[in-house]
């Protein structure tokens, strides 16, 4: 059965949502740092407070299930919780809800000990502590294949030695999820593993930070792994599942991400639309251009196609509860999302002229967003390799020389169907 109404329960919920966000979070964008800053004294005065009315209200982390504090939301709830508090800056993190956070606790979820579990997962869940996944490395971006830090196996430890980049959130997290070689002679998806690493271990050292423009604060970390020791329990999942331990977290992430990115887009195409209504050019407003017209047509459009394309992945996914079974999906809704968001900005920056492209206006940032959106998880251009093969899985090479849909087979098909009934 399929549906575009929203629960009337779960709607007032969402209203809720919708004018709290933009009455009392997205100013915050205006007045703190880094959202991860969970140390800053204006974040424990500004932030906790609203986080206590999101767990007042049951709204708290709703991608965990009711045995980690959370309401177990399907997909399509959630995708429309993101498309709400997206639009602000610390929305995710007033409702628990932030990455890489939200990736790296499903993980300690799935494969970490007891005692992980209560150092680690219950402060993580609870935002009294925040993480970092360091995967990528300097050499090879998001290619796997070719990264060189390693971890070596000395008795009871393993000791990790490597260069990662762009690790995100280094300098606030408590702790990293890190992706090392273990067996370099292995297949190829089979020679990488995850740890977790604390932050105070010795030989984690941040070589610089950095960050890209839009950005309040440089949270994006060039680390470097010297022999850090951690012991073996600290090995998620069997050795050689890295891979396996890193899908736990991409899938929902990614439909999280997509729906933030349609907030984005949205608010884009909102201030666009006020623009549009309100300057006056060549003795008529905006709106009465035609060639504006087609802008604001183009990033309604555009922006509505995709919405119904993360929604109908959120929706198979609560349907069928197998990420792999829509692979095809996802990697669709990754490789729209930034074009999506970056022909929006861009539009709306145009047409707010100089005041478009300065400081006081988002539109340069969000574009520059678009590009981050575009490479974070994996580039578009390997998202689109995977629709590809997904789709050609559905179909067999033609039998003979020429295909069934040849014209002259077709046609003798038909008369062969139907000559019989035809007259002359």
């Amino acid at each position: 059965m399929w549906s575009f109404e929203t629960d009337p329960d779960f709607q007032q919920q969402l209203d809720w949502i919708d004018d709290f966000v933009k009455r009392e979070v997205e100013p915050l964008d205006h007045l703190l740092g880094s959202q991860w800053n969970i140390g800053d004294p204006n974040f424990k005065r500004l932030v906790r407070p609203l986080q206590a009315k999101v767990r007042a209200r049951g709204l708290w982390a709703c991608h965990l299930g009711p045995e980690l504090g959370g309401k177990g939301y399907g997909q399509v709830k959630l995708a429309l919780m993101n498309e709400l508090f997206g639009r602000a800056r610390f929305g995710p993190i007033v409702f628990g809800a932030q990455a890489p956070d939200t990736g790296n606790a499903e993980i300690l979820a799935h494969y970490g000990t007891p005692e992980q579990k209560k150092r680690f997962l219950e402060p993580l869940l609870a935002n009294e502590i925040v993480s970092c996944f360091s995967m990528t490395e300097p050499q090879g971006g998001a290619d796997p294949l070719v990264f060189k830090t390693t971890a070596v196996q000395d008795g009871e430890h393993w000791v990790i030695d490597g260069e990662k980049w762009f690790s995100s959130n280094a300098r606030y997290a408590a702790f990293f999820i890190v992706m090392a070689v273990t067996d370099p002679d292995a297949a190829p998806y089979r020679r990488m593993s995850m740890f977790i690493v604390p932050a105070d271990a010795p030989g984690v050292e941040i070589k610089r930070n950095l960050t890209f423009y839009g950005e309040p604060e440089a949270t994006h970390a060039y680390m470097r792994y010297h022999q850090v020791r951690v012991p073996g329990e600290n090995l998620l999942g069997a050795r050689g599942d890295a891979f396996v331990v890193a899908q736990t977290r991409l899938g929902g992430g990614r439909l999280h991400h997509a729906m933030r990115t349609v907030a984005q887009a949205r608010r884009a195409l909102e201030m666009m639309c006020k623009r549009a209504v309100s300057r006056v050019t060549q003795g008529e407003i905006l709106g009465r251009k035609q060639m504006v017209q087609e802008k604001i047509a183009d990033s309604w459009v555009q922006l509505r196609q995709f919405r119904l394309l993360v929604l109908e992945t959120a929706w198979l996914i609560d349907k069928q509860h197998d990420y792999k079974a829509v692979r095809k999906n996802i990697a669709a809704v990754k490789a729209v999302m930034p074009q999506v968001l970056h022909d929006i900005a861009a539009r709306a920056l145009h047409l707010h002229g100089s005041l478009g492209i300065s400081t006081e206006m988002p539109f340069a940032d969000w574009v520059m967003n678009s590009f981050h959106v575009g490479l974070a998880d994996g580039p578009t251009e390997v998202h689109k390799v995977t629709v590809a093969r997904e789709v050609l899985k559905d179909f067999a090479p033609a039998a003979d020389l020429f295909p069934e849909y040849h014209g002259p087979a077709e046609a003798a098909r038909a008369h062969a169907l139907y000559d019989d009934l035809m007259e002359g």
